[in-house]
Protein backbone atom coordinates (compact mmCIF):
# COMPACT_ATOMS: atom_id res chain seq x y z
CA UNK A 1 0.00 0.00 0.00
CA UNK A 2 1.25 3.43 -0.39
CA UNK A 3 3.08 4.60 2.55
CA UNK A 4 1.81 8.23 2.63
CA UNK A 5 -1.70 6.91 3.17
CA UNK A 6 -0.33 5.00 6.21
CA UNK A 7 1.89 7.88 7.75
CA UNK A 8 -1.29 9.76 9.11
CA UNK A 9 -2.89 6.90 10.77
CA UNK A 10 0.87 5.43 12.61
CA UNK A 11 1.28 9.05 13.80
CA UNK A 12 -2.81 9.03 15.23
CA UNK A 13 -1.67 6.15 16.94
CA UNK A 14 1.65 6.13 18.34
CA UNK A 15 1.79 10.11 18.95
CA UNK A 16 0.38 9.24 22.30
CA UNK A 17 2.99 6.79 22.96
CA UNK A 18 5.34 9.13 22.65
CA UNK A 19 3.77 11.36 24.79
CA UNK A 20 3.58 8.60 27.65
CA UNK A 21 7.40 9.40 28.75
CA UNK A 22 7.89 12.93 27.48
CA UNK A 23 4.85 13.66 29.75
CA UNK A 24 6.19 11.65 32.40
CA UNK A 25 9.58 13.95 32.83
CA UNK A 26 8.03 17.51 32.14
CA UNK A 27 8.20 19.07 35.70
CA UNK A 28 6.75 22.15 34.46
CA UNK A 29 3.24 22.48 35.04
CA UNK A 30 2.49 24.85 32.34
CA UNK A 31 4.59 22.96 30.13
CA UNK A 32 3.26 20.17 30.50
CA UNK A 33 -0.74 21.13 29.94
CA UNK A 34 0.12 22.90 26.76
CA UNK A 35 2.41 19.99 25.44
CA UNK A 36 -0.55 17.18 26.46
CA UNK A 37 -2.76 19.89 24.60
CA UNK A 38 -0.57 20.11 21.62
CA UNK A 39 -0.52 16.04 21.08
CA UNK A 40 -3.83 16.00 21.56
CA UNK A 41 -4.41 18.56 18.59
CA UNK A 42 -1.80 16.51 16.52
CA UNK A 43 -3.44 13.49 16.88
CA UNK A 44 -6.54 15.00 15.81
CA UNK A 45 -5.32 16.38 12.85
CA UNK A 46 -3.54 13.48 11.65
CA UNK A 47 -7.14 11.39 12.19
CA UNK A 48 -8.87 13.78 10.08
CA UNK A 49 -6.33 12.89 7.07
CA UNK A 50 -6.58 9.34 7.94
CA UNK A 51 -10.67 9.36 8.02
CA UNK A 52 -10.18 11.58 4.35
CA UNK A 53 -7.89 8.88 2.53
CA UNK A 54 -10.96 5.84 3.75
CA UNK A 55 -13.36 8.09 2.74
CA UNK A 56 -11.96 8.26 -0.64
CA UNK A 57 -9.55 5.46 -1.33
CA UNK A 58 -11.32 2.33 0.98
CA UNK A 59 -9.63 0.30 3.87
CA UNK A 60 -6.49 0.00 4.07
CA UNK A 61 -4.40 -2.28 6.64
CA UNK A 62 -0.88 -2.68 7.36
CA UNK A 63 1.85 -3.37 9.64
CA UNK A 64 -0.67 -5.12 12.26
CA UNK A 65 -3.20 -2.10 11.19
CA UNK A 66 -6.38 -1.94 9.56
CA UNK A 67 -8.52 1.28 9.26
CA UNK A 68 -12.24 1.02 7.39
CA UNK A 69 -15.43 2.91 7.73
CA UNK A 70 -16.50 1.96 10.62
CA UNK A 71 -13.01 2.32 12.93
CA UNK A 72 -11.72 5.55 11.35
CA UNK A 73 -15.56 7.40 12.26
CA UNK A 74 -14.49 6.29 16.18
CA UNK A 75 -11.02 7.27 15.93
CA UNK A 76 -11.89 10.83 14.76
CA UNK A 77 -14.55 10.78 17.29
CA UNK A 78 -11.78 9.50 19.76
CA UNK A 79 -9.38 12.09 19.06
CA UNK A 80 -11.40 15.13 19.15
CA UNK A 81 -12.88 14.45 22.33
CA UNK A 82 -9.43 13.97 23.65
CA UNK A 83 -8.81 17.60 22.48
CA UNK A 84 -11.63 18.58 23.62
CA UNK A 85 -10.78 17.49 27.05
CA UNK A 86 -7.43 18.39 27.40
CA UNK A 87 -8.53 21.83 26.33
CA UNK A 88 -11.16 21.39 29.86
CA UNK A 89 -8.31 19.89 31.30
CA UNK A 90 -5.61 22.25 30.81
CA UNK A 91 -6.73 24.88 33.38
CA UNK A 92 -9.22 22.88 35.21
CA UNK A 93 -6.46 20.24 36.69
CA UNK A 94 -4.00 23.38 36.93
CA UNK A 95 -6.73 24.67 39.19
CA UNK A 96 -7.23 21.38 41.04
CA UNK A 97 -2.95 21.34 41.80
CA UNK A 98 -3.41 24.65 42.86
CA UNK A 99 -6.20 23.96 45.28
CA UNK A 100 -3.54 21.05 46.79
CA UNK A 101 -6.24 18.17 46.28
CA UNK A 102 -3.10 16.46 44.08
CA UNK A 103 0.67 17.02 44.11
CA UNK A 104 3.05 18.19 40.98
CA UNK A 105 4.10 14.92 41.09
CA UNK A 106 0.70 13.92 40.69
CA UNK A 107 0.09 15.58 37.80
CA UNK A 108 2.77 14.46 36.18
CA UNK A 109 1.05 10.98 36.49
CA UNK A 110 -2.54 12.44 34.95
CA UNK A 111 -0.84 13.74 31.70
CA UNK A 112 1.32 10.51 31.02
CA UNK A 113 -1.85 8.62 31.53
CA UNK A 114 -4.18 10.84 29.54
CA UNK A 115 -1.96 10.18 26.64
CA UNK A 116 -1.55 6.09 27.74
CA UNK A 117 -5.26 6.16 27.40
CA UNK A 118 -5.48 7.42 24.58
CA UNK A 119 -3.11 5.47 22.95
CA UNK A 120 -4.60 2.07 24.51
CA UNK A 121 -7.85 3.27 22.87
CA UNK A 122 -6.53 4.13 19.41
CA UNK A 123 -4.91 0.66 19.14
CA UNK A 124 -7.82 -1.09 20.31
CA UNK A 125 -9.74 1.09 17.29
CA UNK A 126 -7.16 0.23 14.77
CA UNK A 127 -5.47 -3.52 15.58
CA UNK A 128 -6.71 -5.89 13.54
CA UNK A 129 -5.27 -8.63 15.88
CA UNK A 130 -7.92 -9.97 18.22
CA UNK A 131 -5.67 -10.51 20.38
CA UNK A 132 -4.07 -7.05 20.21
CA UNK A 133 -7.71 -5.88 20.88
CA UNK A 134 -7.82 -7.53 23.79
CA UNK A 135 -4.44 -6.45 25.00
CA UNK A 136 -5.13 -2.46 24.13
CA UNK A 137 -8.49 -2.77 26.23
CA UNK A 138 -6.45 -4.48 29.46
CA UNK A 139 -3.89 -1.82 28.57
CA UNK A 140 -6.75 1.14 29.10
CA UNK A 141 -8.17 -0.19 31.85
CA UNK A 142 -4.52 0.04 33.68
CA UNK A 143 -4.25 3.47 32.94
CA UNK A 144 -7.75 4.39 34.10
CA UNK A 145 -7.47 3.10 36.96
CA UNK A 146 -4.45 4.76 37.86
CA UNK A 147 -6.02 8.10 36.48
CA UNK A 148 -9.48 6.92 39.30
CA UNK A 149 -7.54 6.98 42.11
CA UNK A 150 -5.52 10.25 41.17
CA UNK A 151 -6.51 12.29 44.19
CA UNK A 152 -5.42 9.42 46.78
CA UNK A 153 -8.65 9.69 49.12
CA UNK A 154 -10.27 6.26 50.85
CA UNK A 155 -13.03 6.71 48.36
CA UNK A 156 -11.26 7.08 44.85
CA UNK A 157 -8.76 4.30 46.11
CA UNK A 158 -12.01 2.15 46.89
CA UNK A 159 -13.21 2.79 43.27
CA UNK A 160 -10.26 2.30 41.51
CA UNK A 161 -9.93 -0.86 43.26
CA UNK A 162 -13.55 -2.02 42.30
CA UNK A 163 -13.26 -1.06 38.46
CA UNK A 164 -9.99 -2.98 38.61
CA UNK A 165 -11.25 -6.00 40.16
CA UNK A 166 -14.81 -6.06 38.30
CA UNK A 167 -13.51 -5.15 35.26
CA UNK A 168 -10.57 -7.42 35.54
CA UNK A 169 -12.54 -10.57 35.49
CA UNK A 170 -14.72 -8.76 32.48
CA UNK A 171 -11.32 -9.01 30.63
CA UNK A 172 -10.59 -12.34 31.74
CA UNK A 173 -13.63 -13.72 30.40
CA UNK A 174 -13.08 -11.66 27.17
CA UNK A 175 -9.55 -13.63 26.90
CA UNK A 176 -11.52 -16.88 26.97
CA UNK A 177 -13.90 -15.95 24.54
CA UNK A 178 -10.74 -14.73 21.67
CA UNK A 179 -9.45 -17.79 23.03
CA UNK A 180 -12.37 -20.42 21.16
CA UNK A 181 -12.66 -17.66 18.69
CA UNK A 182 -9.06 -18.71 17.60
CA UNK A 183 -10.09 -22.58 18.23
CA UNK A 184 -12.37 -21.84 15.70
CA UNK A 185 -10.09 -20.29 13.20
CA UNK A 186 -7.54 -22.98 13.01
CA UNK A 187 -9.41 -25.38 11.52
CA UNK A 188 -10.05 -23.13 8.70
CA UNK A 189 -7.70 -20.77 7.88
CA UNK A 190 -4.37 -21.74 6.26
CA UNK A 191 -1.79 -20.17 8.21
CA UNK A 192 -2.17 -20.67 12.58
CA UNK A 193 -0.71 -16.81 12.74
CA UNK A 194 -3.70 -15.58 10.98
CA UNK A 195 -6.50 -17.01 13.59
CA UNK A 196 -6.82 -14.06 15.24
CA UNK A 197 -6.92 -11.37 12.36
CA UNK A 198 -9.89 -10.06 11.93
CA UNK A 199 -10.06 -9.27 8.18
CA UNK A 200 -9.17 -13.08 7.53
CA UNK A 201 -11.45 -14.57 9.69
CA UNK A 202 -13.93 -12.33 8.49
CA UNK A 203 -13.60 -13.33 4.93
CA UNK A 204 -13.66 -16.94 6.42
CA UNK A 205 -16.62 -16.21 8.91
CA UNK A 206 -19.29 -18.56 7.15
CA UNK A 207 -17.07 -21.54 7.91
CA UNK A 208 -16.20 -21.02 11.44
CA UNK A 209 -17.82 -23.74 13.70
CA UNK A 210 -21.19 -22.49 14.67
CA UNK A 211 -21.35 -23.72 17.68
CA UNK A 212 -17.82 -22.89 19.52
CA UNK A 213 -18.33 -19.07 17.97
CA UNK A 214 -21.57 -18.87 19.53
CA UNK A 215 -20.26 -20.25 23.02
CA UNK A 216 -17.47 -17.75 22.38
CA UNK A 217 -19.90 -15.16 22.09
CA UNK A 218 -21.21 -15.19 24.97
CA UNK A 219 -17.86 -15.07 27.02
CA UNK A 220 -16.98 -11.81 24.85
CA UNK A 221 -20.37 -10.30 25.61
CA UNK A 222 -20.25 -10.26 28.98
CA UNK A 223 -16.32 -9.78 29.16
CA UNK A 224 -16.61 -6.63 26.65
CA UNK A 225 -20.11 -6.00 28.05
CA UNK A 226 -18.22 -5.29 31.42
CA UNK A 227 -16.65 -2.50 30.02
CA UNK A 228 -19.36 -1.22 28.27
CA UNK A 229 -21.26 -0.88 31.59
CA UNK A 230 -24.09 -3.35 30.77
CA UNK A 231 -25.89 -4.66 33.35
CA UNK A 232 -25.41 -6.72 35.87
CA UNK A 233 -21.45 -5.84 35.15
CA UNK A 234 -22.10 -2.08 35.81
CA UNK A 235 -21.09 -1.34 39.47
CA UNK A 236 -17.66 -0.41 38.66
CA UNK A 237 -18.77 2.79 36.51
CA UNK A 238 -20.68 5.09 38.76
CA UNK A 239 -17.92 4.60 41.59
CA UNK A 240 -15.15 5.22 38.95
CA UNK A 241 -17.02 8.44 37.18
CA UNK A 242 -17.72 9.78 40.79
CA UNK A 243 -14.42 9.59 42.28
CA UNK A 244 -12.04 9.74 39.59
CA UNK A 245 -10.19 13.48 38.43
CA UNK A 246 -14.23 15.36 36.16
CA UNK A 247 -12.03 15.06 32.75
CA UNK A 248 -11.65 11.18 33.54
CA UNK A 249 -15.07 10.80 34.00
CA UNK A 250 -15.24 12.60 30.57
CA UNK A 251 -13.08 10.28 28.58
CA UNK A 252 -14.40 7.45 30.45
CA UNK A 253 -18.03 7.79 29.61
CA UNK A 254 -17.68 9.35 26.18
CA UNK A 255 -14.94 7.17 24.74
CA UNK A 256 -13.65 4.26 26.94
CA UNK A 257 -17.86 2.57 26.39
CA UNK A 258 -17.95 2.97 22.96
CA UNK A 259 -14.61 1.05 22.44
CA UNK A 260 -15.64 -1.54 24.73
CA UNK A 261 -18.67 -1.51 22.49
CA UNK A 262 -17.02 -1.52 19.03
CA UNK A 263 -15.36 -4.65 20.28
CA UNK A 264 -18.60 -6.51 20.74
CA UNK A 265 -20.21 -5.39 17.65
CA UNK A 266 -16.94 -6.54 15.75
CA UNK A 267 -17.22 -10.18 16.88
CA UNK A 268 -20.72 -10.44 16.61
CA UNK A 269 -20.10 -9.34 12.63
CA UNK A 270 -17.74 -12.80 13.07
CA UNK A 271 -20.58 -14.95 14.86
CA UNK A 272 -23.44 -13.79 12.40
CA UNK A 273 -21.67 -14.92 9.48
CA UNK A 274 -20.54 -18.58 11.20
CA UNK A 275 -24.62 -18.76 12.09
CA UNK A 276 -26.43 -17.70 9.21
CA UNK A 277 -26.89 -20.68 7.92
CA UNK A 278 -27.71 -22.31 10.71
CA UNK A 279 -31.07 -22.90 13.29
CA UNK A 280 -30.56 -20.02 15.29
CA UNK A 281 -28.77 -17.47 13.06
CA UNK A 282 -29.55 -14.46 15.37
CA UNK A 283 -28.48 -15.67 18.81
CA UNK A 284 -25.97 -12.74 19.29
CA UNK A 285 -28.51 -10.31 18.19
CA UNK A 286 -30.85 -11.14 20.74
CA UNK A 287 -28.49 -11.64 23.67
CA UNK A 288 -27.41 -8.03 23.14
CA UNK A 289 -30.93 -7.30 22.95
CA UNK A 290 -31.44 -9.07 26.10
CA UNK A 291 -28.61 -7.24 28.02
CA UNK A 292 -28.77 -3.93 25.91
CA UNK A 293 -32.68 -3.53 27.46
CA UNK A 294 -32.24 -4.98 30.91
CA UNK A 295 -29.57 -2.48 31.19
CA UNK A 296 -31.72 0.18 30.02
CA UNK A 297 -34.10 -0.29 32.26
CA UNK A 298 -32.42 -0.65 35.60
CA UNK A 299 -30.37 2.60 34.85
CA UNK A 300 -33.05 4.65 34.28
CA UNK A 301 -34.90 3.36 37.59
CA UNK A 302 -31.40 3.74 39.38
CA UNK A 303 -30.56 7.17 38.50
CA UNK A 304 -34.04 8.56 39.98
CA UNK A 305 -32.43 7.62 43.63
CA UNK A 306 -29.05 9.36 42.95
CA UNK A 307 -28.30 11.96 45.09
CA UNK A 308 -24.37 12.47 43.65
CA UNK A 309 -24.52 14.15 40.34
CA UNK A 310 -21.57 12.07 38.69
CA UNK A 311 -23.24 9.21 39.74
CA UNK A 312 -26.58 10.27 38.35
CA UNK A 313 -25.10 10.90 34.95
CA UNK A 314 -23.35 8.03 35.31
CA UNK A 315 -26.16 5.76 35.28
CA UNK A 316 -27.26 7.84 32.26
CA UNK A 317 -24.29 6.55 30.51
CA UNK A 318 -25.49 3.05 31.51
CA UNK A 319 -28.82 3.85 30.22
CA UNK A 320 -27.61 5.18 26.53
CA UNK A 321 -24.81 2.44 25.96
CA UNK A 322 -27.81 -0.19 26.95
CA UNK A 323 -29.52 1.49 23.96
CA UNK A 324 -27.08 1.17 21.80
CA UNK A 325 -26.17 -2.37 22.57
CA UNK A 326 -29.95 -3.26 21.93
CA UNK A 327 -30.04 -1.32 18.64
CA UNK A 328 -26.56 -3.06 17.60
CA UNK A 329 -28.14 -6.15 18.50
CA UNK A 330 -31.66 -5.59 16.49
CA UNK A 331 -29.58 -5.26 13.71
CA UNK A 332 -30.63 -4.40 9.75
CA UNK A 333 -29.63 -0.77 7.97
CA UNK A 334 -32.13 1.32 10.40
CA UNK A 335 -31.07 0.11 13.76
CA UNK A 336 -27.59 -0.31 13.22
CA UNK A 337 -27.49 3.27 11.59
CA UNK A 338 -29.51 4.49 14.63
CA UNK A 339 -26.96 2.67 16.98
CA UNK A 340 -23.64 4.42 15.44
CA UNK A 341 -25.21 7.82 15.43
CA UNK A 342 -26.31 7.49 18.82
CA UNK A 343 -22.72 6.55 19.56
CA UNK A 344 -21.64 9.89 18.00
CA UNK A 345 -23.98 12.06 19.58
CA UNK A 346 -23.61 10.56 23.77
CA UNK A 347 -19.89 10.80 23.00
CA UNK A 348 -20.44 14.60 22.75
CA UNK A 349 -23.16 15.51 25.02
CA UNK A 350 -21.81 13.02 28.11
CA UNK A 351 -18.47 14.45 27.83
CA UNK A 352 -20.03 18.18 27.84
CA UNK A 353 -21.91 17.65 30.33
CA UNK A 354 -19.67 16.21 32.39
CA UNK A 355 -16.92 18.84 31.94
CA UNK A 356 -20.20 21.85 33.20
CA UNK A 357 -20.63 19.22 35.93
CA UNK A 358 -17.37 19.34 37.37
CA UNK A 359 -17.49 23.35 37.41
CA UNK A 360 -20.62 23.04 38.83
CA UNK A 361 -19.65 21.06 41.54
CA UNK A 362 -16.55 23.72 41.86
CA UNK A 363 -19.22 26.21 42.34
CA UNK A 364 -20.99 24.40 45.13
CA UNK A 365 -18.06 22.82 46.61
CA UNK A 366 -20.01 19.69 46.54
CA UNK A 367 -21.39 17.31 44.19
CA UNK A 368 -24.28 16.54 46.24
CA UNK A 369 -27.32 17.64 44.07
CA UNK A 370 -29.12 18.48 47.10
CA UNK A 371 -26.72 21.30 47.86
CA UNK A 372 -25.90 22.73 44.38
CA UNK A 373 -28.36 25.39 43.59
CA UNK A 374 -28.72 28.48 41.57
CA UNK A 375 -26.01 28.04 39.36
CA UNK A 376 -27.62 30.50 36.30
CA UNK A 377 -27.39 32.89 38.84
CA UNK A 378 -24.23 32.64 40.13
CA UNK A 379 -22.43 31.84 36.79
CA UNK A 380 -24.63 31.72 33.49
CA UNK A 381 -22.90 29.77 31.49
CA UNK A 382 -22.67 26.84 34.21
CA UNK A 383 -26.08 27.11 34.55
CA UNK A 384 -27.07 27.48 30.70
CA UNK A 385 -24.41 24.58 30.12
CA UNK A 386 -25.74 22.39 32.42
CA UNK A 387 -29.69 22.99 31.47
CA UNK A 388 -28.60 22.95 27.68
CA UNK A 389 -26.70 19.47 28.59
CA UNK A 390 -29.83 17.63 30.25
CA UNK A 391 -31.97 18.74 27.71
CA UNK A 392 -30.03 17.47 24.63
CA UNK A 393 -29.09 14.05 26.84
CA UNK A 394 -33.09 13.24 27.89
CA UNK A 395 -34.05 13.57 24.07
CA UNK A 396 -35.01 17.25 24.12
CA UNK A 397 -35.48 17.42 20.26
CA UNK A 398 -33.55 19.34 18.02
CA UNK A 399 -30.88 17.88 19.69
CA UNK A 400 -28.85 15.02 17.83
CA UNK A 401 -30.30 12.47 20.59
CA UNK A 402 -33.92 12.72 19.87
CA UNK A 403 -33.14 12.03 16.34
CA UNK A 404 -31.10 8.78 17.53
CA UNK A 405 -33.57 7.38 19.51
CA UNK A 406 -36.26 8.19 17.49
CA UNK A 407 -34.17 5.90 15.12
CA UNK A 408 -34.16 3.51 17.82
CA UNK A 409 -37.19 3.51 18.29
CA UNK A 410 -38.79 3.59 14.05
CA UNK A 411 -35.99 0.38 13.99
CA UNK A 412 -37.85 -1.65 17.64
CA UNK A 413 -41.00 -0.84 15.79
CA UNK A 414 -40.64 -2.33 12.87
CA UNK A 415 -38.76 -5.67 14.07
CA UNK A 416 -39.80 -5.99 17.67
CA UNK A 417 -43.34 -3.60 18.57
CA UNK A 418 -44.06 -5.18 21.36
CA UNK A 419 -40.77 -3.69 22.83
CA UNK A 420 -41.56 -0.61 21.84
CA UNK A 421 -43.56 0.52 24.98
CA UNK A 422 -40.33 -0.82 27.10
CA UNK A 423 -38.16 2.30 25.62
CA UNK A 424 -40.83 4.99 25.25
CA UNK A 425 -41.30 4.16 28.64
CA UNK A 426 -37.74 3.91 29.94
CA UNK A 427 -36.77 7.11 28.07
CA UNK A 428 -40.19 9.17 29.58
CA UNK A 429 -39.03 8.04 33.02
CA UNK A 430 -35.07 8.55 32.39
CA UNK A 431 -36.96 12.49 31.17
CA UNK A 432 -38.92 13.07 34.34
CA UNK A 433 -35.57 11.89 37.15
CA UNK A 434 -33.10 14.06 35.17
CA UNK A 435 -35.23 17.40 35.08
CA UNK A 436 -36.79 16.50 38.45
CA UNK A 437 -33.40 17.33 39.68
CA UNK A 438 -31.85 20.05 36.99
CA UNK A 439 -34.31 22.67 37.97
CA UNK A 440 -33.21 22.95 41.60
CA UNK A 441 -30.03 23.10 40.58
CA UNK A 442 -30.35 25.57 38.21
CA UNK A 443 -33.05 28.14 39.25
CA UNK A 444 -32.83 27.31 42.78
CA UNK A 445 -31.70 29.73 45.29
CA UNK A 446 -28.07 29.73 45.27
CA UNK A 447 -26.55 29.68 49.02
CA UNK A 448 -25.36 32.99 50.35
CA UNK A 449 -21.74 33.06 49.75
CA UNK A 450 -21.06 31.58 46.61
CA UNK A 451 -19.07 33.17 44.10
CA UNK A 452 -18.35 31.67 40.43
CA UNK A 453 -15.55 30.21 39.21
CA UNK A 454 -12.64 30.28 36.31
CA UNK A 455 -14.46 28.17 34.03
CA UNK A 456 -13.75 26.90 30.49
CA UNK A 457 -17.09 26.12 28.45
CA UNK A 458 -15.60 26.02 25.33
CA UNK A 459 -16.02 22.59 24.78
CA UNK A 460 -19.12 22.42 26.01
CA UNK A 461 -20.50 25.08 23.30
CA UNK A 462 -18.57 23.32 20.50
CA UNK A 463 -20.13 20.00 21.73
CA UNK A 464 -23.52 21.01 22.28
CA UNK A 465 -23.17 23.13 18.89
CA UNK A 466 -22.37 19.68 17.21
CA UNK A 467 -25.37 18.09 18.52
CA UNK A 468 -27.62 20.79 17.76
CA UNK A 469 -26.56 21.05 14.22
CA UNK A 470 -27.09 16.54 14.10
CA UNK A 471 -30.30 16.76 15.12
CA UNK A 472 -31.51 19.28 12.94
CA UNK A 473 -29.70 17.98 9.73
CA UNK A 474 -27.34 15.54 9.35
CA UNK A 475 -24.16 16.36 7.07
CA UNK A 476 -24.36 14.05 3.80
CA UNK A 477 -20.85 13.45 3.96
CA UNK A 478 -21.43 12.06 7.82
CA UNK A 479 -24.61 10.50 6.59
CA UNK A 480 -22.46 8.79 3.73
CA UNK A 481 -19.95 7.92 6.40
CA UNK A 482 -22.38 5.99 8.63
CA UNK A 483 -24.11 4.58 5.95
CA UNK A 484 -20.56 2.65 4.61
CA UNK A 485 -20.20 1.71 8.29
CA UNK A 486 -24.11 0.55 8.24
CA UNK A 487 -23.36 -1.42 5.23
CA UNK A 488 -20.01 -3.00 6.57
CA UNK A 489 -21.75 -3.88 9.66
CA UNK A 490 -25.54 -4.82 8.74
CA UNK A 491 -24.12 -5.81 4.99
CA UNK A 492 -26.87 -3.32 3.62
CA UNK A 493 -27.26 0.15 3.16
CA UNK A 494 -29.86 3.18 4.02
CA UNK A 495 -31.59 4.97 1.89
CA UNK A 496 -30.22 8.42 2.11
Amino acid sequence: MNEAAFTPLMVTVFAPMLGIPLLARIRTLPLAGWTNLGLCLIEFFASLITARIVLHGGAFAAHGLRIDAFNVYLVVLTTFVGLTTAIFSRPYMAEVCEQGRITRKRMRLYHAMFQGFQFTMLLALTTDNLGVLWVAVEGATLATVLLVSLYRTPESVEAAWKYFILCGVGIALALFGTVLVYFAAQQVVTHPEDGLTWSILYTHAHVLNPTVMAIAFVFLLVGYGTKVGLVPMHFWLPDAHSEGPTPVSAVLSGLLLNVALYAVVRFKMLVDGALAAGTTPQIAGHLMMAFGLLSFVVAVFSLQRQRDIKRMFSYSSIEHMGLMTFAFGIGGPLATFAGLLHMLVHSLTKSAIFVTVGHASHIAGTQSIDHIRGLIRTQPSVGWGLLLGVAAIAGFPPFGIFTSEFLVLSATMESWPWLTLFLFSGLVVAFAGLFRNLHPMVYGTAPEGQTPVRANMLPVLVHLLLVLWLGLAIPGFLSGWLDQVTVLIAGQGMLS
